[in-house]
C-alpha cells in the first residue's frame, strides 16, 4: 500500500487531526427553515469533503478511493437532512486565533465551528469564548453520554464541556510520544532489552542513567565522543520525564514548576547535559537538528513519534527502532503516572454567540458519521500507524502510552522559555525555578481568567 505523511494521512481523512468516531443515530434538525443555512467551519488548513467539492479528487491525497467516497457521500446526506451546505474556511493558523479573538468576541462569530490548537483552544474556552455544551445539549447527547462519536476535551475545569475531540480506533495513538532505542547499539553493549526491565518494574530513572552513561562512548578512540546516549527535542523530554516522575508545571491555576517533583526532573536534564555529557549538546540554531540526530545511528535514546517515524522514513533505517514506555522516576507510580499529554493537540470548538448551537453539532456530528455506525470501516485501515511504528511490539507500546491522559499547560502559557539555560549549565535547577515560577503563576493567573 503506498505511503503517505502523516500530513496527508490527516487530511486524507473526513476530520482532519479529529477524525470522528460511531454516530450511532442520523441527528435530525432542531430547527429548519426553508432558506438553506450555510455552516461555516474554521480552520487552518485545507479539509475535505464539503459542499463546495464536486468530487473525490477534489483531495489531491486520494489514496482509498472507496473511503474518499464515503467521506465524499455524507456531505450530500447532511444537506439533504438538515436543508444546509458545508464549508470548510482555511483562515490560517494565525487567521483562526484572529477570528476567535475578534469576531467571537465582538458577538458575531465568523465562523460556527473552529478547529483549535489547544495551546489557544483552552484559554478561549475559559475566557468564555466557547459554547457549553452541556447547556444546550440533551442529557443523551452523545458528547454527554455514550461519547462514541465525541469526547469532551479535558480543559482543566470541570464546569462543562466546551471543546470536543474523537473517538476512533486511532485515536488512542495521537499525540503520543515514546522513548525509542538503537537495537544494535544496546545489543553490542551487552545490556538488557528496556522493554524486559519495563515489564519486571525495573526500567526506571536510575537504569536509564546507567545505560546513558555506558553508551556514551568515544568509539574510534580519537578523544571526541562521537556516539551519545541520548539525543532529542527538548520539550519532548521535559513532557516525558514530568509525567514519568507523577508531576507537572501546569496542572491547575496554581505553579507546581517550584516543587520538589518537578526539581527531580529539572536536576536530572541538567545532569544530563552537564555533568554526565550523555546528551548531544543542544542546537540552538537548528531546531529540529535536535529531534533527528538519531538518524545517523549514533544515539543510543530518542524520543519518537509515529509523525516522526513517518517524515524520517524510521522503517528505512539500517538499525532496528524499538520503542519502550518511559522510565519512571523517584516520584512516580507505573501504575498512576500519566503517558500522553492531553492538554496538547487539537479540537473543535462551537463559538459563543453562534446561532442554535445545538443544529450546528447535530449537523456536524452526522457528517462525521461518514461511515453510518460501521465502526470495522471507520477503524479498519489503521496501515498508516502500523507503518509509522513498524513492528507489533512497537504498536503496542504506543496504545498503551496512548491509554493513561495526563493535563499539563506548561507549553501552552505563552512563555519565552529560557531552556537552553538549564541544557547548557548556565542555570542549575533551583535557579531555574526561581527564576520562572512567578512568571509561570503569572501566566496561569492570566490563562484562567484571574
Amino acid at each position: 500500500m503506498k505511503r503517505i505523511s502523516r500530513r496527508d494521512f490527516l487530511r486524507g481523512s473526513a476530520a482532519g487531526a479529529v477524525t470522528l468516531a460511531f454516530g450511532g443515530l442520523m441527528n435530525m434538525p432542531v430547527s429548519a427553515s426553508e432558506e438553506t443555512r450555510t455552516i461555516k467551519i474554521g480552520t487552518w488548513y485545507d479539509h475535505f469533503y464539503d459542499s463546495t467539492n464536486t468530487d473525490i479528487y477534489d483531495d489531491p491525497s486520494v489514496s482509498d478511493e472507496e473511503l474518499a467516497q464515503a467521506h465524499f457521500d455524507i456531505v450530500a446526506e447532511v444537506e439533504e437532512t438538515y436543508n444546509v451546505k458545508i464549508e470548510f474556511v482555511n483562515l490560517t493558523w494565525s487567521g483562526v486565533q484572529e477570528s476567535i479573538n475578534t469576531s467571537v468576541l465582538a458577538g458575531t462569530p465568523d465562523c460556527d465551528i473552529y478547529e483549535v490548537d489547544l495551546s489557544f483552544g483552552i484559554p478561549a474556552a475559559l475566557n468564555g469564548f466557547a459554547t457549553n455544551l452541556e447547556e444546550v445539549l440533551p442529557a443523551d447527547a452523545d458528547i454527554l453520554s455514550t461519547e462514541m462519536v465525541f469526547s469532551p476535551v479535558d480543559i482543566g475545569v470541570d464546569n462543562g464541556v466546551y471543546l470536543f475531540g474523537s473517538n476512533s480506533g486511532e485515536s488512542v495513538y495521537y499525540n503520543t510520544y515514546m522513548l525509542a532505542y538503537n537495537k544494535q547499539i544496546l545489543d553490542a553493549a551487552g545490556l538488557e532489552s528496556p522493554n524486559d526491565l519495563y515489564e519486571r518494574g525495573e526500567w526506571t530513572w536510575d537504569k536509564w542513567r546507567e545505560y546513558m552513561i555506558a553508551l556514551t562512548q568515544d568509539t574510534d578512540g580519537d578523544g571526541v565522543i562521537d556516539q551519545y546516549g541520548y539525543g532529542s527535542r527538548y520539550d519532548f523530554l521535559i513532557y516525558l520525564m514530568l509525567m514519568s516522575n507523577g508531576t507537572g508545571i501546569a496542572m491547575s491555576e496554581n505553579e507546581n514548576l517550584s516543587s520538589a517533583e518537578v526539581t527531580e526532573v529539572l536536576d536530572f536534564i541538567y545532569n544530563m547535559y552537564n555533568v554526565d555529557n550523555v546528551a548531544v549538546p543542544w542546537d540552538a540554531d537548528d531546531f529540529d537538528s535536535n529531534m533527528n540526530n538519531y538518524m545517523d545511528g549514533n544515539v543510543a535514546f530518542w524520543i519518537d513519534a509515529a509523525w516522526i517515524s513517518s517524515q524520517n522514513e524510521d522503517y528505512a533505517l539500517d538499525f532496528d527502532v524499538t520503542w519502550v514506555q518511559f522510565p519512571i522516576g523517584p516520584s512516580g507510580n507505573a501504575e498512576t503516572n500519566a503517558t500522553k499529554n492531553v492538554s496538547s493537540g487539537n479540537a473543535w470548538m462551537i463559538p459563543t454567540g453562534a446561532d442554535d448551537p445545538e443544529f450546528i453539532y447535530n449537523v456536524f456530528e452526522t457528517w462525521q458519521n461518514w461511515y453510518h455506525g460501521d465502526i470495522e470501516l471507520r477503524d479498519g485501515d489503521l496501515t498508516w500507524w502500523e507503518d509509522c511504528a513498524i513492528t507489533e511490539e512497537n504498536l503496542e507500546v504506543m496504545a498503551n502510552v496512548g491509554e493513561k491522559g495526563g493535563f499539563d499547560l506548561w507549553n501552552a502559557l505563552s512563555l519565552e522559555w529560557d531552556w537552553t539555560a538549564l541544557l547548557d549549565g548556565t542555570m542549575t535547577a533551583a535557579q531555574f525555578q526561581e527564576t520562572w515560577k512567578q512568571s509561570v503563576q503569572d501566566a496561569l493567573d492570566a490563562f484562567y481568567g484571574g
